[in-house]
């Protein structure tokens, strides 16, 4: 299986290298046939490997592929960890990186850039596979910073763009804040476990969950409370989550396709993975857990909420990744892994469904993103209009879609913790599902139903999609609405995730959830029944009401509350606080140290300083060297007579 496992990771990085380095030899369709066949023969082993657990009881494999370097007794290598979560991940990325590959070709046919943004996306896929199939902390860091390096340049595509170039530095900066406390977390690993390799280090965790150390002073602190909120902090960077997910509705200037591959299937779901994977680690500390649910919640609720007053259609589903990864880090603090796991499966199908859809209406709007010049769409778009009502569905968590199961999930499990924090959590993760729902459905409204555009020169070059374009979309769709059903059995309360996510018997909520688990249907049934669904139902119908009912209603709320809206609309004021303390204090910092170091005391002091000095020194030497012969006659007098005075008298 080696050979499958290797494959399924270099064949992306080889139609990278063929689309990247060989674009002017292969053209166009060379460019995109290389990049996604090679994404199509990963997508097909992985389906393989997915197959073989499922039906032929293949066992966990766990090898090394090569060994870089040993120093100190501390080998750095490079190896495979293939289990069932493993497995889940390579479909999950595999086939949601297809479908943007494919959807590429309609979407991109146009651009400039073509060759090297299918470039990109296939190196995108080959650095998260590289993260989802590591056996070691060294492996995982290099894929954790190829993701970011790859995002980068992919937000950035259009460089010549001046936000463009500001949303992918601002990226870069601020996941850089989370990798060094992820970095410094695999520093402790190495420090304490004298191992980079899970399984070393998962094994020695129970023998060190009691370990205490001293940081600063004599006040001491637990050994697996600080590594695994460091590698929280490295999550709270790629994941998005408050207060470091600002980078992630900037990225929306990179064009719409890699805007579903950082969405839903590698970027932001990287520091989900990692934390479950991690489980070993952070079952031995309540503080962290705690940690992680708060800040779950916390982005749960209130990035959903600016998710409302956004006008932008690729910014509104934006907000929706930040809120809905908010839920499935709500679920990693309530020790529900799985349920967490779970979520991040459906939601990388129903939100790259809803991005490719946003970019259909793009398509068809020339570029127009802002949703209040949209309406009446579904005459001219009755496919991406159906897909995105199967799409917005799954979001909110309609009974029997693939959201409702495993939203409902990790709303249950919250209930039944006692983690301290879980009690704000379940309110913020209840209430979030109303906010889902008004801003999803607003969204919807105002885009497909209503009067329909603004401009009626769009209306008259309104059609659907080409093929390339809708195919993705149906494809997508049907696991966004079936999923959820099929695999809720096995992933949640099965055997699943047995010997591959560690759950302490005192933590195990989706235990408590799975007894009175009597079947997806008796979910759907035991949901309808459920406050969550009340409240997704009073958003869709407030959206209804607000935004097609009455639209004059909309700028009514909008004048009463304009001190809520204009605080959403800002953002809160994260972003503002940011360039205040962090940009512009940096650069008032950099000029008081260019002021008085490198002026005063570096240029004034040291180098000006000592060339005054030596200008000073050399006036008084001049006078010594005159040239007449008496002069020098007589200072060799002088001095002969003191040196014999001292002689004499000493």
């Amino acid at each position: 299986m080696e050979t499958v496992y290797l494959t399924i990771v270099i064949a992306p990085l080889i139609g990278a290298i063929f689309a990247g380095l060989f674009r002017n030899q292969i053209g166009r369709v060379g460019a995109h046939w290389a990049a996604i066949l090679g994404v199509a023969i990963s997508c097909a082993l992985s389906f393989f490997v997915l197959k073989s657990f499922i039906y032929d009881g293949m066992l966990t494999y766990n090898e090394t592929v090569y060994t870089w370097m040993v120093t100190d007794g501390l080998r750095f290598e490079i190896g495979f960890l293939v289990d069932k979560l493993t497995a889940v991940m390579l479909v999950v990325v595999t086939f949601v990186s297809l479908m943007v590959h494919i959807y590429t070709i309609g979407y991109m046919a146009d651009d400039d850039g073509y060759q090297r943004f299918f470039s990109y996306i296939a190196l995108f896929t080959f650095s998260m596979l590289m993260l989802v199939m590591a056996n070691n902390f060294l492996q995982l860091f290099f894929g954790w910073e190829a993701v970011g390096l790859v995002s980068y340049l992919l937000i950035g595509f259009y460089f010549k763009k001046e936000t463009a170039i500001f949303a992918n530095m601002k990226a870069f900066l601020v996941n850089r804040v989370g990798d060094f406390g992820f970095i410094l977390g695999i520093a402790a690993i190495a420090m304490y476990f004298d191992s980079l390799d899970y399984a070393e280090v998962f094994a020695a965790a129970p023998q060190l969950a009691d370990t205490q150390i001293h940081i600063f002073g004599d006040e001491t602190w637990s050994l697996m409370t600080v590594i695994c909120i460091l590698l929280f902090i490295g999550a709270m960077g790629k994941s998005a989550q408050m207060p470091l997910h600002v980078w992630l509705p900037d990225s929306m200037e990179g064009p719409t396709p890699i805007s579903a591959l950082i969405h839903a299937a590698t970027m932001v779901t990287a520091g989900i993975f990692m934390v479950a994977r991690m489980s070993p680690l952070f079952e031995f500390s309540e503080t962290a857990l705690s940690f992680v649910l708060v800040i779950g919640a916390t982005t749960a609720f209130f990035t959903g909420l600016i998710g409302i007053v956004q006008n932008d259609i690729k910014r509104v589903v934006a907000y929706s990744t930040l809120s809905q990864l908010g839920y499935m880090t709500v679920a990693l603090g309530v020790s529900a892994y799985s349920a967490g796991i779970f979520h991040l499966m459906t939601h990388a199908f129903f939100k790259a469904l809803l991005f490719l859809a946003a970019g259909s209406v793009i398509m068809g709007m020339h570029h127009d993103q802002d949703i209040r010049n949209m309406g009446g769409l579904k005459k001219y778009m009755p496919i991406t209009y159906w897909t995105s009502l199967l799409g917005t569905l799954a979001l909110i968590g309609f009974p029997g879609f693939s959201g409702f199961f495993s939203k409902d999930a990790i709303i249950e499990a919250v209930r039944y913790s006692t983690i301290a924090g879980s009690s704000y959590a379940y309110f913020m993760v209840v209430a979030g599902v109303f906010v889902t729902a008004l801003y999803s459905f607003r969204m919807f409204f105002l885009v497909f139903h209503g009067e329909g555009p603004r401009d009626k020169h769009a209306i008259a070059h309104l059609h659907e999609s080409p093929k390339v374009i809708i195919w993705p979309l149906i494809l997508l769709a049907i696991p966004s609405v079936i999923i959820g059903y099929i695999t809720v059995g096995p992933m949640l309360f099965g055997d699943w995730f047995n010997g591959v996510i560690f759950v302490l018997p005192e933590h195990d909520t989706v235990a408590r959830v799975g007894e009175s688990f009597h079947g997806p249907f008796g979910f759907i049934l035991h949901g309808i029944l459920g406050l969550p669904f009340i409240l997704a139902m009073s958003g869709l119908f407030v959206a209804w009401f607000i935004y097609v009912k009455n639209p004059s209603i909309a700028d009514v709320i909008k004048s009463r509350f304009e001190v809520i809206y204009n605080l959403l609309d800002k953002k809160y004021g994260i972003d503002e606080l940011y360039q205040y303390l962090f940009a512009d204090g940096s650069r008032g910092i950099g000029k008081v140290l260019w002021t008085l170091g490198d002026k005063t005391i570096i240029d004034g002091m040291i180098v000006n300083g000592s060339a005054k000095a030596v200008e000073l020194l050399s006036g008084v030497v001049r006078h010594v060297q005159t040239g007449y012969i008496y002069h020098y006659a007589f200072a060799m007098i002088m001095g002969l007579l003191v040196m014999l005075t001292l002689f004499v008298n000493f």
